[in-house]
């Protein structure tokens, strides 16, 4: 089922080559929403962008247009404003009828797409022995959102968890471990994670003040790199403890992943090394490896390498990060990659993107993107941490949501006056408290900063998760008390006539354009804003117009626009992550 704009944009381009030419087969119709309701439902500045190059005034071309456009089932008669605009006001029989075929397809007449792309997407990316922070938040539940929408449009998509479990932080662990707490390298949690970061940040502290120290663990490293048995076992009991904490948070924000991490692609990074010298891109600089780039300078002015392998043999985050790119590109075979981090490694993608291009490792067919997000702060407007200048754990930050989403809940349902088993207040809480948490994030342009606010997102009023998932609840509420299936209302003739139920229309017949600008732009806050604005429309529409009061024909019409506005919502919130409730 196509959306009003693509079946206006279809006949547009059918009418602007009959009336100017076939030249223009490929132009633009510049189709757009109305930027204020008295212009219509959509809006074409095309007569003004082909002015010059067809030697006519806008209007005479907008004209020349209108003479061979025939959308008379869709749109009342189009009508030309200004010096050449174009407007078109949607039929309310014409948006009744495509609801009704909304209505009779679970896909809500979203289809997908005619050309899958197998599509990587790497996020979260955790580090093995540090606990996942706040920091992971973003990269986590923006990456799975992108995942999601991409496979619900049917593309094939492969989750990557580039984990950090690999380097010479691991020599350093280790060597400490072997003198304070050496049951921890030979026997399964022997530590809590917690300690096990504590021993982290010493050993750091050790190797960065100690030189024998450090000259024992890079000794340690290269035990592991060569598979000696003590050490490898060591390592394989330190990355399982690790995950086994990341599932915990990955179970609790439903997140789903397949581990990758950096030691996979070892075996090959001698071939990086390899290839970028035959390809005549290595050059040795003090001992290291490296590809001077261009467009980089360092502080002199000099041009500046992306160090491939250092003087001490050792390889760095650009080899692996070219071993892995390699390997989805030809293993596999991806279309699209797509990694999810901080703008702050920003330089670090654009420099081996650069590499990888001048090696010719990337076919034209091929698309790789970085998708930056910026910081999560607190209420100073700096980096989000506790009190005592650590970075916030992500498990403490989520207990926290649930803990207050549960006091709200609980305050609310006093009030009320309500029973409620305690199921039902832990099971409302979790999806509350998860749910506002994750709204918070993807409602924000992912290239800004935010500022976490419990009481903001938490807060039943405003552009929350909790007040979307109220306009959920709110049509359930219709049902119970009209005792109604939702059934009733699956093959019902919708019939528009008041205002606020041809706006409520035109919005939920514009979810298959926000889902492929999602997809285009990587900006999940799209969806978040349209389903804002649909739980918002519903909210005027419900007020406004009686549902179980109405009149037999009308009441099962306005039924059918509940029914609908409940399923757009609960799709569009399940593509952010967020689960529904039936009551609250």
């Amino acid at each position: 089922m196509n959306s009003p704009l693509d079946d206006l944009k279809a006949r547009f381009s059918q009418a602007l080559v009959a009336a100017l030419g076939s030249e223009l087969a490929n132009a633009d119709p510049l189709l757009v929403s109305a930027s204020n309701p008295k212009f219509g439902d959509y809006q074409s500045n095309a007569p003004l962008s082909l002015a010059k190059a067809c030697g006519q005034s806008p209007r005479a071309i907008a004209e020349q247009i209108l003479t061979q456009l025939d959308v008379s089932d869709l749109c009342d008669p189009p009508t030309i404003a200004g010096p050449g605009f174009i407007n078109f006001q949607l039929k309310s029989s014409y948006l009744g009828s495509q609801l009704e075929q909304m209505q009779a397809d679970p896909r809500l007449g979203i289809a997908c797409v005619a050309t899958p792309q197998r599509v990587v997407v790497d996020f979260s990316s955790p580090n093995i022995a540090k606990e996942m922070h706040v920091g992971h938040l973003r990269s986590t539940i923006i990456g799975d959102c992108i995942a999601r929408v991409l496979e619900f449009l049917g593309h094939d998509v492969l989750r990557l968890n580039h984990i950090g479990d690999w380097g010479t932080q691991f020599g350093m662990l280790i060597t400490y471990l072997r003198e304070v707490c050496p049951q921890a390298l030979t026997t399964s949690d022997a530590l809590d994670l917690g300690d096990l970061v504590s021993f982290y940040k010493q050993a750091k502290q050790r190797f960065d003040s100690d030189p024998g120290f450090q000259e024992i663990a890079r000794q340690e490293v290269v035990r592991l790199q060569s598979g000696q048995p003590d050490s490898l076992k060591a390592w394989q009991l330190l990355c399982a403890q690790s995950r086994r904490e990341f599932q915990k948070i990955y179970d609790l924000l439903d997140i789903h992943l397949i581990e990758r991490g950096e030691s996979f692609y070892n075996p090959l990074l001698s071939a990086i090394v390899e290839d970028l010298t035959t390809a005549g891109l290595l050059v040795e600089d003090q001992g290291a490896k490296c590809v001077f780039l261009d467009g980089y300078t360092n502080k002199n002015g000099d041009p500046q390498p992306l160090i491939i392998q250092k003087s001490d043999r050792g390889f760095n985050y650009a080899t692996t990060d070219l071993a892995a790119l390699r390997y989805r590109i030809q293993q596999d075979h991806a279309d699209r990659i797509i990694y999810v981090t901080d703008a702050g490694q920003a330089a670090h993608f654009a420099q081996f993107f650069q590499v990888a291009r001048r090696a010719g490792w990337i076919p034209e067919s091929v698309q790789i993107t970085h998708v930056p997000f910026g910081l999560v702060q607190g209420d100073d407007g700096k980096k989000l941490k506790t009190r005592s200048g650590d970075t916030i754990r992500l498990q403490d930050l989520l207990d926290q949501a649930i803990a207050g989403a549960k006091a709200d809940l609980e305050t609310r349902i006093k009030k009320e006056d309500r029973p409620e088993t305690p199921e039902f207040i832990d099971h409302a809480a979790h999806v509350l408290g998860i749910s506002a948490v994750k709204y918070a994030d993807l409602s924000q342009n992912r290239t800004s900063n935010y500022v976490f606010s419990y009481d903001k997102m938490l807060a039943l009023q405003g552009n929350t998760a909790p007040y979307l998932i109220y306009a959920y609840v709110r049509v359930q509420g219709i049902y119970r008390k009209g005792q109604l299936t939702e059934q009733a209302s699956t093959t019902t003739q919708i019939l528009l006539q008041e205002e606020t139920e041809l706006v409520l229309a035109r919005h939920l017949l514009q979810l298959t354009d926000v889902l492929n600008l999602v997809t285009h732009d990587l900006l999940p806050n799209r969806l978040c804003q349209y389903l804002f604005e649909l739980s918002q429309k519903f909210n005027q529409f419900y007020d406004r117009c009686p549902v179980l009061q109405a009149e037999p024909s009308q009441r099962q019409s306005r039924l059918a626009l509940c029914q609908l506005t409940a399923h757009t919502l609960k799709l569009g919130l399940s593509l952010l992550g967020i689960q529904v409730l039936d009551r609250m």
